[in-house]
């Protein structure tokens, strides 16, 4: 059986907006313009460059209807999956299990 632990790719939030953009026919700048927010901030949210933020998802669900809980939980559990793979962290947690099962 494979690790299906090392196959999962996290799933930015900003591709469900990508995608809610794309079958309703909305094109990135016109949102951005609508929005007033700039070009280059949407399109890196959207790309999975940047988190999406509480007000950000505020102002989604005001425009959308897509639902700013949804995407809060989703940006937090993008942002978990990320940092348990994160090759620094799991050294450093490896070491604080080593020294705290010694106590």
């Amino acid at each position: 059986m494979g690790n299906l632990a090392n196959s999962f790719r996290p799933y930015h939030p900003g591709e469900l907006l990508k995608e809610e953009l794309e079958c309703r026919k909305i094109s990135q700048k016109s949102f951005a313009l609508k929005l007033g927010l700039p070009y280059t901030m949407l399109n890196e949210i959207l790309n999975g460059k940047r988190p999406v933020s509480t007000d950000f998802a505020l102002l989604i669900e005001a425009s959308l209807g897509v639902s700013a809980d949804l995407l809060a939980r989703m940006q937090t559990s993008y942002n978990m999956q990320v940092a348990r793979k994160d090759k620094k962290l799991i050294k450093k947690f490896n070491e604080i299990r080593k020294s705290c099962a010694i106590l």
